[in-house]
């Protein structure tokens, strides 16, 4: 990880848990503290991520699982290189709407791609940044299909079986790592999980920041 002056947050979810929205809250809570911040989305964020995402969640296209996988880090190598460590080496706070562990749990765990090799690819992608903490928003396959309704872009209209596979991907990835990713029930009030939210990263950032800028949470 590079030694950066801000930090980087991420959340994480299947397709219909409420990260976005979340995500959004979050910002917002940051904003009011009068910490300085950032939103940002994977994939997109720049002019080639948006364009990426556009073909990426059409479903006119079905690119093979290794093209779909190399858009992606192409996407988060632009918006890595032009938004998001610029930002940090400001001292700002990222927040960002999906990250690395998204490649790993739909592409990987999700789609069969080699887990090794994601995590290389995203190693080059990033320059070697990886989230400081991961807000993993968990939620049954079910529910989630519930809250996205009819509408349905490319990935969230795959099968069944794939969004449970990528749920438990996302669950192993909090497994291995839980010093950096914090497992929130997606299922309960929007108000609880983002109060759930807040506290955890109120925890993980006020020794880093309060001594430094005067941030009082």
């Amino acid at each position: 990880m590079l030694n950066t002056r801000g930090l980087l947050v991420s959340l994480e979810g299947i397709d219909g848990c409420g990260k976005t929205t979340q995500a959004e809250e979050l910002r917002g809570k940051l904003a009011q503290n009068g910490i300085a911040c950032i939103l940002v989305r994977e994939p997109g964020g720049t002019a080639v991520g948006e364009n990426i995402r556009q073909i990426l969640l059409d479903n006119r296209y079905s690119p093979s699982l290794q093209a779909e996988m190399l858009l992606y880090m192409a996407a988060r190598s632009e918006l890595t290189e032009q938004v998001i460590l610029p930002a940090l080496f400001d001292g700002k706070i990222v927040v960002c709407d999906r990250f690395t562990d998204s490649t790993l749990a739909y592409q990987g765990y999700g789609g069969g791609a080699d887990l090794k090799f994601i995590r290389f690819l995203s190693r080059k992608a990033t320059g070697g940044i990886t989230p400081h903490l991961t807000i993993l928003l968990d939620l049954t396959v079910e529910k989630a299909a519930e809250r996205r309704g009819a509408s349905a872009d490319r990935m969230e209209s795959k099968d069944v079986c794939f969004h449970q596979r990528v749920r438990r991907g996302y669950l192993e990835i909090a497994r291995q790592e839980p010093l950096r990713v914090n497992i929130v029930d997606a299922s309960g009030a929007m108000e609880h999980q983002s109060e759930m939210i807040w506290q955890i990263v109120q925890k993980r950032i006020a020794g880093r920041f309060s001594a430094r800028s005067g941030y009082e949470f």
